[in-house]
């Protein structure tokens, strides 16, 4: 459902993204990790079209996210790490602003599904400034999900989100998943994430490190023990990127037919 192929991206000489590449299968989720400025969010935005690569290729369910911008961006959603909402608007509005984008019909029952999965129906009439962050941001998710994207993409999703939005927020990436959905999610909080994901991608200075299965880049590194955690295999991982060892549990990315059922620069600091 995304493939990036030989993807780079430079700003004003500086290189953002070195030659990434990876790909997410319809049921799989990714965990893009990654310390500050390692491309994380460049990386999510280039696939959402809102940035141009430089140089490789970005594909969404099939198109092109350069040369067919239009039909890739129909089938995927991104959630920022700051959702705007329209303060003037409330929860349900956002949804039936949301279904005349997408030109949906019918789209009722979902928006009251997701609206009950996500806790908001409740707070279905309140406007969006009445809202606290985490409610913002399930108000983005049940937004994202009202069209059933084929790829969605979540930068720091967790913020603002107590325990039980954290819950809920994964109910609602499992289903979508379970529906075919391709997701990445990028995310700082590596203790929250690990149950999550079915794969990682780690990112170091724009470089792809380490790229599987947690099992499957833990066995990559010689020096940790089987049961070790996602954050003891990031700090592995992320030494080994700055001694130059290169780790990729699936260095090249797999067959399209392996899968199942909107800009600014990443801050560089």
């Amino acid at each position: 459902m995304i493939r990036v192929e030989s993807f780079t991206k430079v700003y004003d000489r500086q290189v953002a993204v070195d030659q990434l590449e990876f790909e997410v299968a319809a049921g799989e989720i990714l965990g893009l990790v990654g310390p500050n400025g390692a491309g994380k969010t460049t990386t999510l935005r280039s696939i959402a079209g809102i940035l141009q690569p430089t140089e490789g290729t970005l594909t969404v369910d099939g198109f092109d996210v350069v040369k067919r911008p239009l039909e890739a961006k129909k089938r995927l959603a991104i959630i920022p790490d700051d959702p705007c909402l329209f303060e003037s608007l409330t929860v349900e509005e956002h949804l039936v602003l949301t279904a005349r984008i997408y030109g949906l019909t019918d789209w009722e029952p979902a928006a009251r599904h997701w609206l009950e999965t996500l806790e908001l129906t409740e707070r279905r009439d309140r406007m969006a400034d009445q809202l606290s962050r985490g409610m913002r941001q399930k108000v983005a998710v049940a937004c994202a999900l009202l069209h059933e994207p084929a790829a969605l993409l979540l930068d720091e999703p967790l913020t603002g989100l107590d325990p039980r939005g954290i819950r809920t927020l994964y109910s609602a990436l499992r289903e979508s998943a379970a529906r075919g959905a391709a997701i990445v999610l990028s995310s700082h909080l590596l203790g929250q994430i690990e149950t999550l994901c079915t794969k990682f991608l780690i990112l170091h200075q724009g470089r792809k490190i380490a790229y599987g299965s947690k099992a499957d880049i833990r066995t990559a590194l010689a020096n940790l023990r089987e049961d070790a955690s996602l954050e003891e295999i990031f700090f592995e991982a992320i030494e080994g990127g700055s001694r130059g060892t290169h780790i990729a549990a699936d260095p090249a990315p797999e067959s399209s037919a392996a899968g199942g059922a909107p800009g600014t620069p990443e801050n560089p600091a």
